[in-house]
């Protein structure tokens, strides 16, 4: 038989079908090592064969792995080849989505452990009551029952081997389940439906659209919607997969889904130990788990037969990757669903505002909830004036009503949350006398100073470097820190609230697989009365003792150069303030900000979405932003300078022609530097291109691949979450 293979290299020289002699119980699927260019190296079969136009003297034979079954499903092959051809990228590259890296190479394996356990009962047993160490073992293993051999080695040298020779004990091994987060519990109980909750679950089970918009404003209960589509996928035998924005959501929703639907719910995200991983991918695989819960990259999890696809906080932009090749969820998801026969469910309090037209227009179900299912209203917005309080001479991060409300929640003994959209203590750091600015040697980015470790860091590569104590540029000392960092933000608030108990939240305190959890946990069980925090705690928890939330810093992320900029605000400014006022007492939300007439922040404290959505797509229209054209950006980056300014010029050139031969097609067509010139020692250049018509898009990608090579990375990028 002969085996068409996927050798694993991701370069386009080698992204083609290779013939190799194989088993006749080899299947398409499996994984297998290659002999290929004088190595062994890993790849997937494609197909099985009769017959090869190579003689078959000149082919060399797979080495079948020991996989239980083929790594890669039917589905997982067919999506592959739908997305080579939607992105131009090489197979080898798109297959490495549906399987953990360290799996792929081979770096992780099952975990074993032995145990010993008696076989006689220990009145049965002579031993010499010189022989202590086997006698210790022996009283262990009555005592506690199976053990491990490596305790037993560990406390007692040399007995367990002679019990083993005498047959009083017996070692066997067992495979071992490197279960992630085995400490995280939840509550399990099934909550009765409100009328709105279930007449929700009728309409996405009855409508025949694959796309199904669940649009509740915060608090409305969209979670116990999702849990009770699972629950009816697990009745019929279904598997289900659920995606989360942000990975610190992922133990608080595995909390939920492990209690109620126990070892049936597997989590997969980056955070996982390649051993925690491994385990859990081939628990999907085998079936074992039915429900796979994690960000991004769990749309790829091996099930099989998947009665719903759920997209909670749809609108977030960590749904669209940032690494070849550039996917969006979405595309992945709807792909899916279509191949299942089953539904798509995008959950937001915020939709997208291309997602929300879509529905408004009837391709997509749209179901609203309206009301919270604790019946409150949602929390009062107070807008705090940051032009005044400086005028008045406040000068701290908090304005006075914010002080003031802080006051009163502490002495109602609740608890607050304070939203920062910054990590660090600062921004930057600038010498007063020169200007200049800290910045990290490998990227075109300024430097954020850490107090806790006394370092600069970049937040891009990960370089630390040495707190200044001088400007290098003139000598000066006169170094001053712009902006403001979480960290600052925990001192001041010490200094203000010396009693108060103070966690924070971001991605300097939350390392490690259960560093949020432990975070989150701690607050919700009210050992800390106020969290501050980034983004990572804008979205999804749920603390019934939270009844203020303060948005530091409201209109930052209004002055972004990107279109969607009013979009992300609103949404975010939504999020922050539906984390207060779940329970019976009211909650608040104060917003700072130095713009109180801006139309985004009006919108924002009325939860008008609609409103929101009216003024913004008629804004998109006049400009004609997307959803009424469509921004592509190429982006060139490689090591050395003038080898990528080279490759920009050659894929330039064509898409100039490209450009010329159908401006009719194009609103803007241009090429720059891109914002940050360099990151992690990568020079970066790009083409930015609005097309009124995208059937030329097969052709840009086509161009884009053909000019990829060593020195340069060539990748496409279609209305980009982030154009930095």
């Amino acid at each position: 038989m002969i085996a068409e293979v996927i050798v694993d290299i991701a370069t386009s020289e080698t992204d083609r079908i290779f013939d190799y002699l194989c088993d006749g119980d080899l299947v398409v699927g499996s994984r297998v090592r290659a002999p290929f260019g004088g190595k062994v190296l890993p790849g997937f079969v494609m197909r099985i064969k009769e017959s090869s136009q190579i003689p078959e003297a000149r082919l060399k034979k797979v080495l079948p792995s020991s996989d239980e079954l083929p790594a890669l499903t039917k589905e997982s092959l067919f999506m592959a080849e739908k997305l080579v051809k939607r992105f131009r990228v090489p197979k080898a590259l798109t297959l490495r989505l549906f399987l953990p890296s360290e799996m792929r190479t081979g770096k992780v394996r099952e975990l074993y452990k032995t145990f010993a356990e008696l076989t006689v009962p220990i009145e049965k047993t002579q031993i010499r009551k010189t022989a202590k160490n086997q006698i210790g073992v022996l009283e262990y293993l009555d005592k506690h029952g199976k053990t491990d051999t490596a305790t037993l080695n560990n406390l007692f040298p040399g007995g367990l081997s002679a019990l083993e020779k005498k047959d009083y004990v017996r070692i066997s091994k067992e495979k071992i389940l490197r279960d992630p987060y085995k400490t995280v519990e939840g509550d399990g109980e099934e909550k009765t439906l409100t009328p709105d909750q279930r007449s929700a679950i009728e309409s996405i089970e009855k409508d025949t659209r694959t796309v199904q918009l669940l649009h509740g404003i915060t608090g409305s209960g969209k979670t116990e919607i999702y849990l009770n589509l699972i629950a009816k996928c697990l009745e019929k035998g279904q598997s289900s997969v659920f995606l989360v924005p942000e990975i610190s959501l992922t133990p608080q929703m595995l909390s939920q889904l492990r209690a109620r639907f126990g070892k049936n719910a597997a989590i997969l995200h980056s955070g996982l130990s390649a051993g925690e991983k491994f385990d859990e991918w081939w628990r999907l695989r085998t079936g074992e788990a039915k429900i796979a819960i994690g960000a991004r990259s769990a749309i790829f999890a091996p099930l099989e037969n998947v009665g719903v696809i759920i997209i909670d906080e749809e609108h977030d932009s960590s749904y669209v990757s940032e690494s070849a090749p550039r996917y969006s969820t979405f595309d992945v998801a709807l792909l899916r669903a279509k191949y299942n026969g089953c539904k798509l469910v995008l959950g937001s309090a915020t939709p997208a505002v291309e997602t929300y037209k879509r529905a408004k227009e009837g391709e997509f179900n749209l179901i609203t909830l309206t009301k919270r299912i604790n019946q409150k209203p949602l929390p009062e917005i107070l807008i705090a004036d940051m032009r005044r309080e400086v005028r008045r001479g406040n000068n701290s991060p908090f304005s006075l009503v914010l002080q003031e409300e802080i006051e009163k929640c502490l002495q109602k003994e609740k608890q607050a949350i304070l939203f920062l959209n910054r990590r660090g203590y600062s921004q930057t750091v600038i010498c007063k006398e020169c200007g200049y600015v800290a910045k990290c040697e490998a990227c075109d980015v300024s430097l954020t100073y850490h107090r806790d470790e006394d370092c600069l860091k970049c937040h891009y590569c990960g370089g630390r470097y040495a707190m200044l104590s001088g400007c290098p540029e003139c000598g000066s000392r006169k170094l001053s820190y712009a902006g403001t960092g979480t960290q600052r933000i925990v001192e001041s608030l010490q200094k203000l609230y010396p009693t108060a108990r103070i966690l924070r939240m971001d991605n300097d305190t939350t390392s490690g697989k259960e560093g949020h959890y432990k975070i989150l946990k701690a607050f919700g069980e009210r050992r800390a009365d106020i969290l501050v925090g980034t983004q990572m705690i804008a979205k999804g928890h749920d603390f019934p003792a939270v009844t203020l939330v303060g948005i530091l810093d409201a209109d930052m992320s209004l002055h972004f150069s990107d279109y969607r900029s009013g979009e992300r605000t609103f949404q975010l400014l939504t999020q922050v303030s539906g984390r207060s006022g779940r329970a019976e007492e009211k909650g608040k939300v104060v917003l700072q900000t130095f713009d109180p007439e801006n139309e985004v922040l009006r919108f924002a404290t009325s939860y008008d979405y609609e409103g929101f959505y009216e003024n913004e797509i008629s804004l998109r229209a006049a400009m004609a932003f997307p959803p009424f054209s469509k921004i592509v950006r190429v982006l060139v980056s490689g090591d050395d300078d003038k080898k990528t300014m080279e490759a920009l010029r050659l894929v330039y050139t064509e898409l100039e022609s490209l450009y010329q031969a159908n401006t009719e097609k194009f609103l803007f067509f241009n090429k720059m530097r891109a914002p940050i010139k360099k990151i992690q020692n990568k020079y970066r250049y790009q083409v930015l291109m609005r097309l009124s018509d995208t059937s030329i898009l097969p052709i840009i990608y086509e161009i884009c691949a053909e000019r990829r090579n060593r020195d340069a990375l060539v990748s496409v990028e279609e209305n980009p979450s982030n154009l930095s």
